[in-house]
C-alpha cells in the first residue's frame, strides 16, 4: 500500500466511524465494520486507483459490511434490522457532510476509562493505527492489548454514552482529549522504555489528531497551543540522536539539523494565539519551546523570558514537572544553587520523588555547581531508576565522565 493511500485512509478512518455510530449506535459493530471497509480499501485502491469521492466509498462499503453484520445475527436482525431495512436495501447510502471526528474524540475519551484505555482507544478508532502497531508502540502483548480495547468498548456502552455529548460537557471532555493527545505524542518523543528514544509513529499520529481539532476548533486557544507545542518540539528530532541512536541533550543538539518548516509554523501559530486572551497551560509550554526553537544557539537562549514563563506556568497549572523545568531555568539565570534550592520541595512529592528526572536534573545542577562527586552519584542513580536503555546509557556516560 502506498503512502499517499495509507495516510489518506487514516485521515478518513474516523469520519467515516463517525457517520456509523451516529447512525446505528454500536461501536464495536461500527468498528468493525470501518475497520473491514479499510482492508478493502487498502487491497483495491492501489491497483484501481483512488475513487472520486473516498469517504462516500468507505462509508458505503462499511454501512453494507454492517448490514450484512446484521443480517447474520438472528438477535440484532430481529431488533434492528427492521429500524434499518431502509439503508439495506437501497443501492446509494446516504453520505452526510458532517465530519464527527471531534465527537468521535469525546467518545473515546470518556471518564468512565483509564488512561490507557483512552489511549489505546484513540489510536485504534481514531488514529487508524491497527492493535498490533499499537500494541508495539507501548510495548504490551497484541493479546493484551486488544482485551483493553474490547474492555474499554464494553465500559463505554456500560456506560450508557452516546454520540451527542450534552453542551455542558464539551470543555471538561477537551482538557481530556488534548491530555490523552499530549500523553501520545511525550510517549513518542520520548519512549518510557526499550531500545528506541522515539516511536514516530506515536508523534506522528498525535500531531495529525490534534491538526484534525484545530480544524474543527480553529479559535481555540490551548488546541492551537497544543499544536504548536508539537510542532515546535518535534522540529528537534532528527538532532536528538546520533547515528548511533546515542542521545543529545538540547544544548548540544545541532540546530541546524532541525525542521525549520515546523519551527515557523509552530512560531506563528503561537505568535498568533497568545495576543487573544489568558493563556493556558499549552500555549505558555509553546511560548517556551518557540524561545529555544528560534534561540540561533544555546548560549543565545532568553533563559530569563523562559523563567519568567514557568513562573506564569508554575501559577496557571502547577506540577511537579514544571518545577523541576522551572528549577533548571532558575539555575540559568540565578546559579544552580538557587536551581537545587527549588528542587527540594520535590523530594517530598510521592509523584516526581522517585522518578529518574528528578535525579537527572539533581546531577546536571550539581555538576554545574562543580560537585562532581554528589553529580556522579546522581547520575547513576537516574540512570537506575530509567527504563529507556538510550536515556540510561547517557546518564551513565555522563557519570562515567565525572569519574577521577
Amino acid at each position: 500500500m502506498s503512502v499517499d493511500v495509507e495516510s489518506e485512509l487514516r485521515r478518513l478512518a474516523p469520519q467515516v466511524l463517525g457517520v456509523l455510530i451516529r447512525r446505528y449506535g454500536q461501536f464495536d459493530a461500527c468498528e468493525d465494520a470501518v475497520q473491514e471497509a479499510l482492508l478493502a480499501a487498502a487491497m483495491q485502491w492501489p491497483g484501481e486507483g483512488v475513487p472520486d469521492n473516498p469517504r462516500g466509498w468507505l462509508i458505503t462499503v462499511a454501512v453494507r459490511r454492517l448490514m450484512d453484520q446484521f443480517r447474520s445475527d438472528d438477535a440484532r436482525r430481529r431488533r434492528e434490522v427492521a429500524v434499518h431495512v431502509s439503508h439495506e436495501t437501497s443501492d446509494t447510502v446516504d453520505i452526510p457532510d458532517k465530519d464527527d471526528t471531534l465527537l468521535l474524540l469525546f467518545l473515546c475519551c470518556h471518564p468512565s476509562l483509564s488512561s490507557a484505555s483512552q489511549l489505546a482507544l484513540t489510536l485504534r478508532a481514531v488514529g487508524g493505527l491497527t492493535t498490533a502497531q499499537i500494541a508495539h508502540a507501548f510495548l504490551v502483548p497484541e493479546s493484551t492489548l486488544a482485551q483493553r480495547i474490547s474492555r474499554a468498548k464494553q465500559r463505554i456502552r456500560s456506560a450508557g454514552a452516546t454520540f451527542d455529548l450534552p453542551p455542558d460537557e464539551h470543555a471538561g471532555r477537551l482538557q481530556v482529549v488534548l491530555q490523552v493527545l499530549y500523553l501520545i505524542f511525550n510517549e513518542g518523543y520520548t519512549a518510557s522504555s526499550g531500545e528506541d528514544l522515539h516511536r514516530p509513529e506515536l508523534t506522528t499520529e498525535a500531531t495529525r489528531l490534534t491538526r484534525e481539532v484545530h480544524r474543527l476548533l480553529p479559535d481555540d486557544g490551548e488546541v492551537a497551543g497544543l499544536l504548536a507545542l508539537m510542532l515546535l518540539t518535534d522540529a528537534r528530532r532528527p538532532a536528538r540522536t546520533r547515528p548511533d541512536g546515542t542521545l543529545v541533550p538540547l544544548a548540544a543538539q545541532d540546530r541546524g539539523l532541525w525542521i525549520r518548516s515546523m519551527v515557523a509554523e509552530g512560531v506563528d501559530l503561537i505568535t498568533r494565539t497568545l495576543p487573544k486572551g489568558p493563556p493556558g497551560p499549552y500555549q505558555l509550554q509553546a511560548a517556551i519551546a518557540a524561545i529555544h526553537d528560534e534561540a540561533a544557539s544555546a548560549a543565545d537562549t532568553d533563559w530569563p523570558q523562559i523563567l519568567a514563563l514557568y513562573q506564569l506556568l508554575d501559577r496557571v497549572a502547577p506540577n511537579p514537572m514544571v518545577t523541576l523545568n522551572q528549577a533548571v531555568a532558575m539555575a540559568m539565570v540565578q546559579g544552580p544553587a538557587a536551581g537545587l534550592r527549588l528542587l527540594e520541595a520535590l523530594d517530598a512529592d510521592e509523584r516526581l520523588a522517585r522518578h529518574h528526572r528528578l535525579a537527572a536534573v539533581r546531577a546536571h545542577l550539581l555538576e554545574m555547581s562543580g560537585d562532581t562527586a554528589k553529580a556522579r552519584e546522581a547520575y547513576e542513580l537516574a540512570a537506575r531508576r530509567t527504563t529507556s536503555l538510550p536515556e540510561q546509557r547517557y546518564l551513565l556516560s555522563k557519570a562515567a565522565s565525572l569519574h577521577g
